[in-house]
C-alpha cells in the first residue's frame, strides 16, 4: 500500500536509514549531509541540458525531457541500490529546494509502500541551519590550545588524547591538510581538500558529537588550513584560549618530519614545485641552496635549513600574535610512540 510521504525541517535531529541526495554529483561534490549517498535523478550533463532548453527553447519540452530522464535514472536505481531494502527502510531524500527531483524519488519509493521523509526546503533548509550552527556552536565550548614548531607531534598527541577518550577537534583531518605549504595530504598522489562548504559541514557534525564536553583540545592552527578558512567564531575563540607549547628537540623533529612526507623525498621535482612558492619571500639565492640540497639529496640538511628560514620564525610569529595566553610549555625527548603516549597522559592529568 502507497505511504503517505512525511516532512521535516530538522533532519539533523532524527535517525533514518539512509540519508539520499537525489541532486547532480557536482552539487553533491560542493556539499552535502555528512553520511548521505548520492542517487541523482538528473546527472550533471542531464542537468545542464534541461535547464539549458527550459531557458533558451521551451519551458514544457524542458519538463518534458526532464520527465524522461528522472523516471530513467530512477528506474536505474530500484533496481540496483533499492533491489535489497526490506519492508521496514526509511530514508530521508533531498534535493536543492526540496521540489520536483526529491518529490519524484519520493513519491515513487511511497508508492512501493515505504515511509519517506523528505527535508522541507531541500539541502538551502541545511545549508542555512549549518551557517546557524557556526554562529552559535564554537561559543558552546571552551578549547584548550595545543601549540608547537612544525614536526613536533601536535597531531600525534591530539589523535592520543583522543583515544584516551578526551574531546578533541582535529581540524587538519577535517580539512585533509596538514596546514603548511609542504601539507597536502598524499595517498598514491595529492588527495584534494573538501569544499568550503563541506568543511563546514563537517565542522559543524564534529562540534556537535563533542556533546558539549570542555576543554576541547585543538592544534594551534591559523585561520587557513591549506584552501580552506576556520568561521570566524571559531577563530575568535582558539585566540583567546589557553593551552600548552610542546618543545622538541630539532633533530627529533627532522627525524619525524623525513618519515612524514616520504612523497616529497621519493618525488623531488614535486618538492621543488612546492618550495617555489616561497620565493618571493626569500629571493632565489635562498630558493637555490634548497634546490640544490634536494638535487643533492641531503633532505636532513634541507628540512632543518627550512625549519630555521621559514617554518620556525612563522611558528613564532604565529604564537605571539594568535595565541598570546598560551604561557605552559611541555618538553617531549623524543617522538616515538612511547613518547607520544606518555606525553599525551601527562597532558590529561596537568591540563
Amino acid at each position: 500500500m502507497p505511504r503517505s510521504l512525511a516532512y521535516t525541517q530538522s533532519a539533523w535531529e532524527e535517525t533514518y536509514s539512509e540519508i539520499i541526495d537525489v541532486r547532480s554529483p557536482g552539487e553533491f561534490a560542493e556539499d552535502r549531509i555528512p553520511g548521505a549517498i548520492n542517487l541523482p535523478v538528473l546527472d550533471d550533463p542531464q542537468r545542464a541540458e534541461v535547464g539549458t532548453i527550459y531557458k533558451q527553447v521551451d519551458p514544457f519540452m524542458a519538463r518534458k525531457l526532464g520527465a524522461a530522464l528522472v523516471a530513467k535514472n530512477i528506474a536505474t536505481h530500484l533496481q540496483s541500490h533499492f533491489a535489497t531494502k526490506d519492508k521496514n527502510y526509511h530514508p530521508l531524500v533531498y534535493c536543492w529546494r526540496g521540489g520536483q527531483r526529491s518529490h519524484s524519488l519520493a513519491t515513487v519509493l511511497g508508492a512501493i509502500g515505504w515511509q519517506v521523509t523528505l527535508l522541507e526546503g531541500g539541502y538551502k533548509t541545511y545549508r542555512a541551519w549549518v551557517l546557524k550552527q557556526l554562529e552559535t556552536l564554537p561559543a558552546q565550548f571552551t578549547y584548550r590550545i595545543l601549540a608547537g614548531p612544525t614536526g613536533s607531534g601536535k597531531t600525534r598527541i591530539l589523535r592520543h588524547l583522543q583515544s584516551l577518550g578526551a574531546p578533541v577537534l582535529d581540524l587538519e583531518a577535517l580539512a585533509n591538510h596538514r596546514g603548511s605549504v609542504l601539507g597536502e595530504e598524499w595517498q598514491l598522489g595529492p588527495t584534494p581538500q573538501p569544499s568550503q562548504k563541506y568543511f563546514e559541514s563537517l565542522l559543524v557534525q564534529a562540534l556537535r558529537n563533542l556533546e558539549s564536553l570542555s576543554p576541547v583540545w585543538v592544534e594551534s592552527e591559523s585561520n587557513k588550513i591549506g584552501a580552506l578558512y576556520l568561521p570566524r567564531t571559531l577563530w575568535e575563540q582558539m585566540k583567546q584560549a589557553s593551552g600548552i607549547a610542546l618543545e622538541v628537540p630539532d633533530s627529533a623533529r627532522i627525524d619525524w618530519l623525513l618519515r612524514s612526507y616520504p612523497h616529497l623525498t621519493q618525488h623531488p621535482e614535486l618538492l621543488k614545485g612546492k618550495v617555489q612558492r616561497l620565493k618571493y619571500r626569500y629571493g632565489g639565492e635562498k630558493l637555490a641552496q634548497w634546490e640544490q640540497l634536494i638535487d643533492a639529496g641531503d633532505y636532513p640538511a634541507f628540512v632543518a635549513d627550512i625549519l630555521a628560514c621559514h617554518y620556525d620564525p612563522a611558528y613564532k610569529r604565529s604564537l605571539h600574535l594568535s595565541y598570546p595566553h598560551i604561557h605552559q610549555t611541555f618538553t617531549l625527548s623524543s617522538l616515538d610512540d612511547a613518547a607520544i603516549a606518555a606525553g599525551a597522559e601527562a597532558l590529561l592529568i596537568h591540563q
